[in-house]
């Protein structure tokens, strides 16, 4: 599964504010999401992050060619 910092997914499970959606800030072995409800972040490891997303709600701005837009 190839997932870029800037992401937008929806988990199998909701936060506790209520909110499925959640935007990918780090990646490494562990990966950081923040909320998009209330903004809260949290780290978790790589293989449970990947098994609770349900999809994908946008990915992040790049091009075909993999280069960033500018606007």
């Amino acid at each position: 599964m190839e997932v870029k910092p800037g992401d937008l997914v929806k988990m199998r499970k909701k936060h506790p504010c209520g909110s499925y959606e959640w935007q990918v800030v780090k990646l490494g072995a562990d990966v950081g999401v923040k909320c998009r409800g209330c903004g809260r972040y949290v780290l978790l490891e790589r293989k449970a992050f990947e098994r609770s997303i349900k999809s994908f709600l946008t990915e992040s701005q790049k091009s075909k060619n993999g280069a960033f837009r500018d606007s």
